[in-house]
């Protein structure tokens, strides 16, 4: 067996390495290498009915894992770091997911890693149209979800003073979930409130908040014509948006400049947004990350142009979460040139995720 670099799994770097299969092979070897495992993926791999150092290939086999995310709401973080990194292990950020279908998942992100996508995500936001140097109004998730993080540390870096805005999008789900909506219009009267004074008082040209949040922001007279005074570019990630009400947004804040993004707390990072006519296109940053947009009934893809479900891989040095069923469906659109599995356009949420409603809330 020939010799295994994983100097192709190190991060951060400017473009990927030009050999994605050697490096798919590089994340085997380190995630399923006795001395450079870690410890949750080598008491995996004793279970598991294939020899993932001898039977994965190609990406296409990463479809003979398992789909072990549920694992995550449960494990150690501790159990989640590589063996290879060394002891002591450097101090991962824990980040959660949503918790839309029950106790939230948990990563254990390393800090390779986390400077990997704080760099993305300023060719992102710079991309999308953010005007360094005026203050960000963030208006989404902090505490234990990675977004508020990211946004807070690009925000920084562009030379633009970060304004959040406190919220807890669980405590939404669970008012929707009892049928409370009065308290749920009571919650989101809240955040708008406080991002109220913040506009009232603050230099900020830029907005990051969720499709829903901005829909009640454009139902008040007040609000609408303080963003259109003031806010010039707004990012619109979390929840989803159809193309009718987006179009819709742009007439009620003419003008903003819109960008959307796309991604999830499984892949650790987000996609990146390709705009086409109207329609905003997401391209996983292969081959760290592929998605694929299957047939549920076959688990075969389905046509370019049609919708299926969203099957998610992340692969990288500090992590590895294969074959992950998530919650969205999606239009399976072709990739640029050179890139694995699928892009995905007119992301959309399934109605039930593992017996469960699946809300979205606030985000």
């Amino acid at each position: 067996m020939a010799e295994i670099d994983f100097s192709l799994l190190d991060v951060p770097r400017p473009e990927p390495v030009p050999d994605p299969e050697a490096y798919l092979h590089a994340a085997i070897a380190w995630h399923f290498g006795a001395d450079t495992g870690s410890p949750f993926w080598l008491r995996v791999a004793r279970t598991l009915n294939f020899d993932p150092l001898t039977d994965v290939r190609g990406f296409d086999d990463l479809r003979l894992f398992p789909n072990l995310v549920n694992e995550l709401r449960s494990v150690p973080v501790q159990d989640l770091i590589p063996r290879g990194y060394g002891s002591p292990p450097p101090v991962p950020k824990v980040f959660e997911s949503g918790g839309t279908t029950g106790a939230p998942k948990r990563t254990a992100q390393l800090p390779d890693w986390v400077e990997q996508v704080t760099r993305w995500q300023i060719e992102d936001f710079t991309a999308g149209g953010f005007l360094p140097g005026s203050g960000l109004l963030f208006m989404m998730p902090g505490g234990p979800h990675g977004v508020g993080h990211f946004s807070r540390a690009v925000s920084e870096r562009l030379g633009s003073v970060f304004f959040p805005v406190d919220m807890d999008p669980r405590w939404v789900k669970k008012v929707i979930a009892r049928g409370a909506a009065g308290e749920a219009s009571a919650y989101v009267e809240h955040l708008l409130e406080q991002a109220g004074f913040i506009l009232h008082t603050q230099n900020v040209a830029n907005l990051h908040t969720s499709p829903p949040l901005l829909e009640a922001m454009a139902r008040d007279d007040a609000m609408v014509d303080l963003i259109n005074r003031k806010i010039r570019f707004v990012l619109l990630s979390g929840a989803h948006v159809d193309l009718d009400t987006l179009d819709l947004l742009r007439d009620i804040f003419p003008a903003t400049t819109f960008a959307m993004a796309f991604g999830s707390t499984m892949i650790l990072s987000q996609a990146m947004t390709r705009v086409d006519g109207d329609a905003f296109i997401f391209d996983p940053r292969t081959p760290y990350v592929v998605f694929w947009v299957i047939d549920t009934e076959t688990g075969e893809r389905v046509p370019y142009g049609r919708r299926g479900r969203v099957v998610m891989n992340h692969i990288s040095k500090g992590a590895f979460i294969p074959n992950n069923l998530e919650r969205d469906t999606a239009i399976r659109m072709p990739g640029p040139a050179g890139q694995i599995g699928d892009s995905v356009s007119e992301v959309a949420p399934v109605a039930m995720f593992e017996g469960e409603p699946a809300i979205e809330g606030v985000y």
